[in-house]
């Protein structure tokens, strides 16, 4: 088991930063990845950005220069550093972690809102 928790979400305008962040009660290098997800209302739920055990990251093609993922191993903690934000970004964004048993595990969601 994985137990994940958000913080950081909020309300910001078009053009703000934020940086959400994600304890996890496993340390991080012993997961396979960890990594953030987003679903608006309406939609299906997203990739964000992900980071593997070995440091490669992947990132969704709309938020690709806006926002980098990061990783403390030493802390346990995931953060994602989201800058020049849109309103298409306002999402409940998800914490996940994937571990070597193919495992999902997920946080209870942080919501974003970017106002225009």
């Amino acid at each position: 088991q994985v137990q994940l928790v958000e913080s950081g979400g909020g309300l910001v305008q078009a053009g703000g930063s934020l940086r959400l962040s994600c304890a996890t009660s496993r340390n991080i290098f012993g997961l396979a990845s960890v990594g953030w997800y987003r679903q608006a209302p309406g939609k299906q739920r997203e990739s964000v950005a992900t980071i593997t055990n070995g440091g490669s990251t992947n990132y969704a093609d709309s938020v690709k220069g806006r926002f980098t993922i990061s990783r403390d191993i030493a802390k346990n903690m995931l953060y994602l550093q989201m800058t020049s934000l849109k309103p298409e970004d306002t999402a409940v964004y998800y914490c996940n972690a994937h571990d070597f048993l193919r495992m999902d595990y997920w946080g209870q969601g942080t919501q974003v809102t970017v106002s225009s």
